[in-house]
């Protein structure tokens, strides 16, 4: 409790066998990006708040993986709602390397609107801004080799199943419009099992490991610090 562990890349990343968390091979990129990931109702949302809340708003860009699920017009409410959302292959990953890719090259991108009601894309969408700093979260953010590579540190929210379970439940209830049968339902059938298959495989690709989520004062307070230098450090250089 109230530590930040470190995992095999980090300890590689210290012995020289690749850069720093932080510290990016490219010299001439200002932007940092940081992936923050872990399973479903972990924290990472907390943890993302926490950090936006220890640096200036302004200084950062932040896209939710699952801004990026999918649109299936041509299917029935029916059909979309039995497709498995917690495999990679319901999110349109590409597209939000995309658009990593262009924040980094300083351009505005439009961030698709998700309807979780009907699973559906929204016709409006969110313009982001290029800033000092970009955060990407989502459960599946470090599952992805294509998103690791552009992150400069890469985060793991670590929090017991049963938490994350409960958390699960009173969000897709009272959030999302779903029945409590519906959402043990697809727990069982697909999140459980992809969590194991690919969320928590991922862990071993962090630079940090955060345990329990956005309770963990320290760990939060140790990347805050961290990333409030490496915004600094950019702005000064911009």
């Amino acid at each position: 409790m109230g530590r930040i562990a470190e995992t095999e890349d980090s300890m590689r990343a210290s012995a020289g066998s690749e850069s720093e968390p932080g510290e990016t091979t490219a010299p001439d990129r200002r932007t940092v990006v940081v992936g923050i990931a872990g399973g479903s109702g972990s924290g990472k949302t907390t943890v993302v708040r926490k950090i936006l809340e220890g640096l200036d708003p302004a200084s950062a860009s932040l896209l939710h993986h699952d801004s990026y699920y999918r649109d299936n017009p041509d299917l029935t409410l029916e059909q979309r709602a039995a497709i498995n959302y917690d495999h990679p292959v319901s999110l349109e990953t590409s597209l939000m390397a995309e658009h990593v890719r262009l924040l980094l090259a300083g351009q505005a991108v439009e961030v698709p609107e998700y309807d979780f009601t009907v699973h559906r894309r929204m016709p409006a969408t969110r313009r982001v801004e290029p800033r000092p700093l970009i955060i990407i979260d989502g459960i599946l953010v470090l599952a992805d080799p294509e998103l690791r590579d552009l992150m400069d540190i890469r985060v793991f929210v670590d929090t017991d199943a049963d938490i994350r379970f409960i958390r699960r439940l009173g969000r897709d209830t009272k959030k999302r419009g779903r029945t409590v049968e519906s959402v043990v339902r697809q727990y069982q059938q697909t999140v459980r099992p992809m969590h194991l298959e690919f969320v928590a495989p991922s862990r071993r690709h962090a630079h940090i490991i955060v345990p329990e989520g956005g309770k963990n004062e320290v760990a939060i307070g140790m990347l805050v610090a961290r990333l409030r230098y490496l915004v600094a450090r950019s702005e000064a250089v911009a």
